[in-house]
């Protein structure tokens, strides 16, 4: 059933249908406001009113749409069905929010894909492309979705991808391998400055996707970026696990990645503490850690970063659509089969979460238009997914996404439930304006789960550019602000509005306050390795290469 649905439960879109529906017919009152909805936009268009959203929606924001007026026509008609049926779909007295939003994403999926802009006849910029190619246009495009479709039968990358490479132009900040173990290699980067910042940097990215989005193209690495700082950097590498890891949990995730490369840079930078990054999953799972630390009276992390890191899962965003007790079954039984979620069943949801901008847009630019967008660093790294295995990822699902064990104060460590008001120790938080995978408003309800000294950045770009904000990049802003043990609380939108944005990349910022949450006396770069750990490989490893 999984592979004829792509993985989507059809008992979960039944459920919110015909709950929905059910609603529906039971609020007169609603219907009725439909009704006159109905009419005066049936009114506005036959009188030739303005549609505002026909000029913001980028479907229809060329020329071309507004030189034909038939065509004009069709778009206006098309926002104004769109806009209905989103009235129609939402606050429907009695409906489930979980439902109501399954409804509404179901129907705005079907409306998407029936866009006057998908289609070749009706699209007045495919039209004029077709007329000046005489056609060549539609032949270029059947060649490429010819090149993709056996691609993706073949289990190949993407056309472009073979110009980036992962440690020549990719994953290239020279380092060394110098951990190893079933779960995760530990990479130490080689230090470019005389002297270094005392506490080492150690980030845990999410193992959803392989680390070097932090260490992409040379220009726009945090991780070489960190180093030329004067920072000693290490970073966990995940393996891209098979069939034979089925059974690993969040524990072994916890024990064999944050906790095993903790005891490695400790001996390799004895006596100092250490600022502890964690990005995504990554970020989620060094909290758990940092917090089951906390309750030891383990004080070796200095402070803790996270980027794009949920640990209150009541608002998770659209990817909360997918995550409810029909689904997580039709989940468990795909991932139970293989042992493993494949990364083409991860990206298919995604993918539908950001439709126009993912699926359709592209459809017609590739397949209509004719073109190829040139492949870019970020766009190489995200072809480039893994696998996760069965156990951990069913207790990730259920724990934290359905349950919402952390930040309830029921997520068992060791036999202990873990709080996170244990947590004591400096807090630099960043969420992402336009984040589909952890919406801002979700990261900052750290907030409200930590009384201790929480630095809350907000960056304009979405979930991974957000975060790839390397200093000298065009067009960025972001938000700043520190909340101190006993300030009152402000909600997300009041301190939003409460702060100005400052124009530029967080890098730096973030940079100032690692070093204010340091020692100020600089010393030598450790050895490469220690004792304990020799270095076994030159980075990237070998790990990241896996398939």
């Amino acid at each position: 059933m999984a592979r004829a649905t792509g993985g989507l439960s059809p008992e979960s879109l039944a459920l919110a249908w015909a709950d929905w529906a059910m609603h529906l017919a039971g609020a007169p009152g609603k219907r009725l406001a439909l009704l006159t909805a109905m009419t005066q936009s049936a009114t506005a268009f036959a009188c030739g009113e303005a549609n505002p959203d026909l000029a913001r929606d980028p479907r229809f924001r060329a020329d071309a749409w507004q030189q034909h007026p038939w065509l004009k026509g069709m778009a206006d008609a098309f926002l104004r069905t769109e806009a209905w049926w989103r009235a129609a779909t939402h606050n429907v007295p009695g409906t489930a929010p979980h439902s109501e939003a399954v409804t509404a994403f179901a129907c705005r999926q079907l409306l998407d894909m029936w866009s006057p802009s998908n289609l070749p006849w009706l699209n007045p910029e495919v039209i004029d492309q077709t007329r000046q190619q005489q056609g060549l246009n539609l032949w270029n495009g059947l060649n490429n979705a010819w090149e993709d479709t056996t691609r993706r039968l073949s289990s190949r990358p993407p056309a472009g991808t073979e110009t980036f490479e992962v440690g020549r132009n990719l994953a290239c900040t020279p380092g060394k391998v110098v951990m190893r173990n079933r779960l995760v290699e530990l990479i130490q980067y080689s230090p470019t400055t005389d002297h270094v910042k005392a506490e080492p940097v150690l980030i845990v990215p999410a193992w959803i996707m392989k680390y070097y989005i932090l260490d992409l193209s040379p220009q726009n690495s945090m991780v070489r970026w960190l180093v030329e700082q004067g920072h000693t950097v290490f970073c966990l590498s995940w393996r891209n696990v098979g069939e034979a890891e089925r059974d690993l949990g969040m524990d072994d995730y916890r024990q064999e990645g944050v906790m095993a490369a903790l005891d490695a840079v400790n001996a390799i930078v004895p006596r100092r503490k250490v600022h502890a990054v964690g990005y995504c999953l990554g970020g989620t799972l060094l909290t758990i850690a940092a917090a089951a630390m906390a309750r030891a009276g383990d004080e070796r992390l200095a402070s803790m970063s996270l980027f794009a890191a949920q640990t209150d899962f009541t608002e998770p965003g659209e990817l909360g659509l997918f995550i409810d007790p029909a689904q997580l079954h039709m989940l468990d039984s795909m991932m139970w089969q293989r042992g493993y979620l494949t990364a083409d069943q991860m990206a298919g949801a995604f993918q539908m979460l950001q439709s126009n901008d993912l699926v359709w847009s592209r459809a017609v630019h590739d397949y209509l238009m004719g073109e190829r967008a040139p492949m870019i660093d970020l766009m190489a790294w995200n072809a480039d997914a893994t696998r996760m295995p069965f156990r951990m990822h069913s207790q990730y699902l259920h724990r934290l996404f359905l349950d919402n064990d952390l930040a309830s104060g029921r997520y068992v460590v060791d036999g202990h439930p873990v709080a996170l008001q244990d947590l004591k120790l400096p807090i630099f938080l960043v969420g992402t304006e336009r984040d589909h995978v952890a919406p801002w408003h979700s990261v900052y309800k750290l907030h409200q789960l930590t009384d201790t000294e929480l630095c809350f950045v907000l960056t304009n770009g979405g979930h991974n550019a957000g975060i790839v904000n390397e200093p000298g990049h065009p067009h960025r802003h972001y938000r700043l602000a520190t909340r101190m043990p006993g300030d009152l609380h402000q909600s997300a939108d009041d301190w939003e509005a409460n702060h100005v944005a400052q124009e530029g990349s967080w890098w730096p910022a973030w940079h100032d306050w690692l070093s204010g949450h340091g020692s100020p006396r600089a010393v030598r770069p450790p050895s490469m390795g220690a004792r304990t750990f020799p270095p076994l490989a030159d980075a990237p490893g070998s790990y990241v290469l896996e398939r």
